[in-house]
């Protein structure tokens, strides 16, 4: 009796901490009112502050939480970073006015809040959520831009010069940068990180990004030309809070995200393709050149062959239609680009307007599925305003109508629409390698931005780098070839594009030939090894019974990076290492560059050339 008193007294207890202060399901994350905002803690430590929340125009009264439910996530994802996805949360509520809502969800490796309004009568008002991050603390922040492709350059000030000349850079006075865009990393303690994001985007509303106001970042929707009447939600803030390890294994974005909405998912089918345009610079407009591409994919085992823009200007009398019926003859799977026709379209490549309304994307995408098109890849669009957002929505539905899968390119970054539509396979929002055509800027600076893309942009979801170029396009990259592949494990993305000349990867050794042939492009299970942003970084991701581990040098040093692969079972393995041979080489001729060795003993440590890297393939 006295056990069942005892009990019973412990659950009131919580029961009442509960309803007087939101807390996570493990105790490591609790919030507390802190004047008109509200201040998270990280294990007794500060690690957030909101100083602001709600609407202008919408008086806030004061925070009273009640708490509401225990929110228990627990579903399959086709792909991404975690196969079974299983996570817990408290959930709260707080009246911030008579037609204003908070809902806060406090979850083991994070927070999430959206609010929720009742009563509207046409324009939607002007969000005042504020996220504050002093002078001092070290962030990492992508400048924003319609297509998110940018540098996350470590700081310690909010005072940064705007890098290049992007698209929808906005400067103060001074010239300093005050437009971000998501996500943003933040150590506000040493060994403690957070990374601030959004999810769920649906059809009335806009994407997000934050304006520096002194210390203050600011949540500032897109245009939203909406007229709402009666109710509406906010998409959910994200701070996804802890050690590195939380972080890179988060899966909060898809957590707070709807449910997927397709009924059939059987004919979804991840895989490395064979990407016709970075090699040459240009689009698909020949068809010798796309045979050659579905040839490698034949020769390297690969499912798919990607033809890009100008599919439609076919030379030599060939047309799209005998592009597709070669690939499926050789039973390669194809797919096409599309210009959004939203974003760039004076001067851009073609085909355009052939998805806008919904009668010709109805029409489009009939076609393709006829054909014998397994995806398509649309790209240029125009920023994160409501209207592309919903865009996006009927693309991705309508695509799925039609068994085609999807990657968004020259787009925003990935809001957990992947598991509310898993035909969504990719999208690019990021610098990847596409730059070495554009300007000379990325050869001295991939390195370290490649170490930092796995704890900020990759963090989120699927994101098309269009990794492992072993030759130079428009400028040389100094990257070494280990360094290359191992990209192609630390990036997840379901449709992994192998975007160098087929001769540049039928050249290679025959057990890097083999390696595209089996490498897996979803996982069951990924974690974090060892790292930091800017310097190296060293993931191990598993597929059945098969771990693969890559790492990664950003420095222009030796290193020796640690790989404690502890938690591997310690029975009997095979062991394949794909590692730098010789600092003096750097672009691949032959099996003499490449240290390949099979054995049964997993290292402990991995020794970098500059800006080199390594695989090892454990079974």
């Amino acid at each position: 009796m006295k056990k069942v008193l005892a009990l019973l007294t412990m659950c009131l207890g919580v029961l009442s901490m509960m309803a007087q202060q939101p807390v996570s399901p493990n105790g490591k994350l609790s919030v507390v009112n802190d004047s008109k905002g509200i201040r998270v803690y990280y294990q007794q430590n500060t690690a957030l502050k909101i100083p602001a929340l709600g609407f202008e125009g919408i008086k806030n009264g004061q925070l009273k939480w009640k708490f509401t439910r225990m929110v228990k996530t627990d579903y399959e994802m086709i792909a991404g970073k975690k196969k079974h996805c299983t996570n817990e949360a408290n959930e709260y509520t707080a009246k911030l006015s008579g037609n204003l809502t908070m809902v806060l969800r406090l979850y083991n490796d994070g927070l999430a809040f959206r609010y929720e309004l009742s009563g509207l009568k046409g324009k939607l008002p002007k969000e005042q959520t504020a996220y504050m991050i002093p002078e001092g603390t070290k962030r990492w922040m992508l400048q924003w831009t319609d297509s998110y492709e940018g540098f996350y350059p470590m700081s310690t000030t909010g005072k940064i010069k705007p890098i290049g000349r992007m698209a929808g850079v906005v400067k103060s006075a001074d010239g300093y940068n005050l437009r971000w865009g998501f996500p943003t990393l933040v150590e506000p303690q040493e060994g403690v990180f957070m990374l601030l994001t959004e999810a769920n985007i649906e059809r009335n509303q806009a994407a997000a990004c934050m304006y520096t106001d002194g210390d203050l970042l600011r949540v500032t929707p897109d245009v939203n030309d909406q007229k709402i009447r009666g109710k509406w939600h906010t998409p959910w803030r994200v701070a996804i809070i802890g050690g590195m390890q939380e972080l890179i294994q988060s899966t909060l974005v898809t957590d707070v995200s709807e449910p997927c909405k397709l009924q059939d998912i059987s004919w979804i089918k991840p895989g490395v393709v064979s990407w016709i345009y970075w090699a040459y610079n240009h689009g698909s407009n020949d068809y010798n050149i796309i045979k050659k591409y579905v040839d490698m994919a034949v020769t390297l085992k690969l499912p798919y062959v990607l033809i890009d823009a100008e599919w439609d200007q076919m030379k030599d009398g060939k047309s799209i239609e005998d592009a597709v019926a070669y690939a499926n003859q050789k039973g390669i799977k194809p797919m096409i680009w599309y210009n959004s026709s939203v974003g760039w379209i004076d001067g851009a490549p073609t085909p355009k307007f052939r998805l806008n309304k919904p009668e010709d994307r109805e029409k489009e995408f009939a076609w393709c599925e006829k054909i014998g098109v397994a995806g398509v890849k649309i790209d240029f669009f125009s920023g994160d305003c409501q209207r592309d957002m919903t865009y996006c929505i009927d693309l991705l539905e309508s695509a799925a109508k039609h068994h085609l899968l999807v990657n968004f390119h020259g787009a925003t970054v990935p809001r957990g629409w992947q598991r509310t539509y898993p035909n969504l396979m990719s999208t690019e929002g990021v610098y990847g390698a596409e730059w070495y055509n554009n300007v000379p800027t990325f050869t001295n600076v991939a390195a370290s931005h490649n170490t930092t893309l796995p704890f900020t942009r990759n963090i989120i979801g699927p994101m098309d780098y269009t990794p492992c170029t072993f030759s130079d396009s428009q400028h040389p990259h100094i990257t070494s070839d280990a360094h290359e592949l191992a990209l192609t494990v630390l990036y997840e993305s379901a449709l992994q594009h192998l975007a160098d000349k087929p001769e540049s990867y039928l050249v290679q050794p025959q057990k890097v030939q083999d390696f595209f042939g089996k490498l897996p492009t979803t996982w069951d299970e990924t974690r974090y090894v060892s790292g930091y942003p800017g310097e190296s970084v060293v993931l191990a991701r598993r597929s059945g019974d098969t771990w693969y581990v890559a790492g990664i040098n950003g420095t222009n040093e030796k290193k020796t990076l640690d790989v404690d692969l502890s938690f591997i079972d310690a029975a009997d393995h095979c062991v394949q290492t794909f590692a730098d041979a010789d600092p003096s080489q750097y672009q691949l001729a032959g099996d003499k560059d490449w240290l390949i060795s099979c054995g049964n003993q997993i290292p402990r440590t991995m020794t970098c050339q500059p800006r080199g890297g390594f695989v090892l393939v454990i079974k």
